[in-house]
């Protein structure tokens, strides 16, 4: 395959799994075949740390945003602090912000508010979203439609939904991203969804340094192995890998309003 084709478009960078060697693994990244990776936020300190790697790497960009584990926690004033790291020119996305049913770490209504607070934010400086849905998409799926008209454009992070869903998030304007969990032996339901998927709303990712994708279970994920995701997308759809590489490339470029990187 062609080098400097692949496009991570989604991983935290700032982890602290990556503390011992943060710098050394991020400038090995070209060299596999890594033409850019987004690294986002969580809250406003790591979105402010996404920010500091993005501008210390010319192809790593940044994601701003309040993830809804963090709703009961996240402080007034945090909006706005996070509105301002929207400006910058290595902020391309809004993220990661959603709703996560599964752990509830937050309470609900407060992860609600929460969305829809972001979602106007989005709207408003026209920029695009990164979707944590977990254990929600009904839920999701009800509060996008009831607001369409006022909706930014976006991704579905991590899909975890079915065909079916992957389509009506495809109606409603939102690309549809596939992690490490495409691999595993029993998805096969991802994989059905990965089929349905229009070519022109497909991308992948690592959500690194969690989800590492067969044959690296057990293993710190880094974006390097966004290869392994692209691999099996490529056979689904009976694409080269080239081909998934650099359509899924295109499309992540279109949605974060990136030029000319591939």
């Amino acid at each position: 395959m062609r080098g400097d084709l692949l496009f991570d478009s989604h991983c935290h960078l700032d982890d602290e799994q990556f503390d011992p060697d943060r710098d050394s693994l991020i400038a090995s990244l070209k060299e596999k075949g890594i033409a850019a990776c987004l690294t986002c936020g969580s809250d406003l300190a790591s979105s402010n740390a996404c920010v500091k790697l993005a501008e210390t790497y010319p192809f790593v960009y940044a994601a701003a945003g309040i993830h809804p584990h963090q709703a009961a926690e996240a402080k007034p004033t945090d909006l706005e602090d996070i509105r301002g790291l929207l400006k910058h020119d290595k902020v391309v996305a809004l993220g990661e912000i959603g709703l996560d049913f599964y752990y509830d770490f937050s309470p609900r209504a407060l992860q609600e508010e929460l969305l829809m607070k972001q979602l106007d934010l989005a709207f408003e400086l026209g920029m695009p979203v990164i979707l944590h849905v977990r254990d929600a998409h009904g839920r999701m799926l009800e509060l996008l439609s009831a607001r369409k008209d006022k909706l930014p454009k976006g991704v579905l992070h991590c899909f975890s939904g079915s065909a079916e869903s992957a389509r009506e998030y495809e109606r409603l304007g939102f690309h549809i991203s596939f992690a490490g969990s495409l691999t595993f032996k029993n998805a096969h339901n991802l994989r059905e969804a990965a089929k349905a998927v229009s070519p022109d709303r497909l991308l992948i990712e690592t959500d690194s340094p969690y989800l590492s994708p067969v044959p690296f279970r057990g293993k710190r994920n880094d974006p390097s192995k966004v290869s392994e995701v692209c691999k099996l997308l490529a056979e689904i759809r009976s694409l080269s890998l080239e081909e998934t590489a650099l359509l899924t490339c295109k499309n992540a470029c279109s949605l974060f309003k990136i030029e000319g990187l591939c």
